[in-house]
């Protein structure tokens, strides 16, 4: 079974990704972590500094990878029926 350190893991390998990239994308979903609590997770299991990634970690990792390939989510209200329809923001 893959943990969500395994996921990040394999994310950081597969988008060629450096720390300072994942801290950056991290930030576009409004999550703050320091590099050095990012090598934490990033260690071996049997690390005596290793940490297990929550899954609050991994979902604004994939929120701000969204957020810096499509842009920021804008309500927009559909004249018709009344209802904020989520629309893009244009740019990164």
């Amino acid at each position: 079974m893959l943990t969500n350190n395994d996921i990040l893991k394999k994310l950081r390998v597969a988008l060629s990704l450096r720390d300072a990239d994942i801290v950056e994308i991290l930030k576009l979903a409004d999550f703050e972590i320091t590099k050095g609590a990012l090598g934490d997770l990033f260690r071996n299991p049997d690390h005596p500094n290793y940490k297990e990634a929550q899954d609050q970690i991994l979902r604004n990792f994939l929120n701000g990878l969204i957020i810096k390939n499509r842009g920021k989510m804008e309500p927009k209200v559909d004249v018709k029926g009344g209802e904020a329809v989520p629309k893009r923001k244009e740019g990164k």
